[in-house]
Formats: structure tokens, C-alpha cells, sequence
């Protein structure tokens, strides 16, 4: 499959890139401008935390290793490796775990589900960002033109708004569509994996 490249809109608050997601389905429609977006806290500040910043309102705070986490309320955006998952969810205030979005590969839901957090906001992310600083490339595709980022959860309205800023396609599902796509996505990194 061939992916398709995009045409950024820009960065921070000058954006005046506006954008209709794809309505079929259990998707809902998100149309966004840079200007209006509420500003997020990210954790970690590499290729996509970067990118995913540079997308937004230019207010965002990026917590980077070993800092505390805090920021404006909202979206706490986690852009880090599997690997550090627990030790962020336990240096996160109590108050604010239900404002973490988990933008991580894999099927996290049987660990957020032990962690208490089987409820919170996920993103299923098919875009690359190939070094820190560059534009992301949405991972739309011939059979899929749409794009297959999707979201769910109480912020996936304010992440796809966040990225259509960017260029970048998502789809809000509800839990049952979502819990597909998961699925879906398990397989392709399997088989992506094994075949190399």
C-alpha cells in the first residue's frame, strides 16, 4: 500500500486550515481551526510530542523525562514508550489520571484496565514522524483515503481537532467501533513484525 503524502496547513496559532473529518459510520464530525484549540500538556517531547505540539495553540507545556507532571487542565497528551507507562501514570496526581490520552502502539486496554484507567482517551496512530522537527506524514492509504487514526474517549474530539490542525486525519469512534480498529491495528503490527 502506497502512502499518500499531505499538504500541511502550518503550525502554531496562524493556522487557517480548517478540516471536515469523515462522518460514515460510528465516527463523528470534528471540524477545527488552530486558533481555537485548547492548550495541552505532553509527555515527552520527542518525534511526536514535538510534532504534536507544533500542531497546537503554542501553549502547551511538555513535560519531559523526570519532571513533574503538570500543566492546563485538559488532555495530558502521553507521547513516551510503553516502557515508561507506570512510572508515569504513578508520578501523575490522582486528580488528573482521567486526562491521559495513550497514544502508544499494542493493545493497552488489559494493563489500563489493571491500572484503573480502562475508561481513558486512546489514540490508534497511523502517522510517522521521521525526525524530531519534521512534519508528520499521515498514513492515509489507496484503500484507505480517509486515514485510520482514530480516537476515543472523553479528549478524542480535542486530539482530532489537534491534529486535522496539523493535516492530519482521525476518526472519534465509540467503544465497540474503537475496540475493533484495536484489534485490527494488533494484527497489522504482528504481521508487520514478523515479516519485517
Amino acid at each position: 500500500k502506497r502512502v499518500r503524502p499531505f499538504v500541511a496547513a502550518g503550525n502554531s496559532g496562524n493556522v487557517q486550515h480548517y478540516y471536515r473529518r469523515h462522518t460514515a459510520g460510528t465516527s463523528r464530525s470534528v471540524q477545527c481551526c488552530a486558533t481555537m484549540q485548547q492548550a495541552f500538556t505532553i509527555i515527552g517531547g520527542g518525534r511526536v510530542g514535538q510534532a504534536l505540539a507544533d500542531m497546537g495553540p503554542g501553549s502547551d507545556v511538555i513535560v519531559r523525562r523526570g519532571e513533574p507532571i503538570s500543566g492546563p487542565p485538559g488532555p495530558i497528551l502521553v507521547a513516551t514508550r510503553n516502557d515508561a507507562l507506570d512510572g508515569i501514570v504513578d508520578a501523575t496526581p490522582e486528580d488528573r489520571r482521567q486526562d491521559l490520552v495513550f497514544l502508544q502502539n499494542g493493545m493497552l486496554q488489559p494493563w489500563l484496565d489493571k491500572r484503573g484507567l480502562g475508561d481513558n482517551t486512546q489514540v490508534l496512530v497511523y502517522f510517522a514522524v521521521a525526525k524530531l522537527g519534521d512534519r508528520p506524514t499521515d498514513g492515509k492509504t489507496d484503500v484507505n483515503p480517509e486515514g485510520l487514526t482514530a480516537a476515543y474517549g472523553r479528549h478524542a474530539e480535542a486530539v482530532a481537532a489537534r491534529l486535522a490542525a496539523g493535516g492530519l486525519s482521525c476518526k472519534v469512534l465509540d467503544r465497540p467501533a474503537f475496540t475493533r480498529a484495536m484489534l485490527e491495528k494488533l494484527v497489522w503490527i504482528s504481521a508487520f513484525m514478523v515479516v519485517g
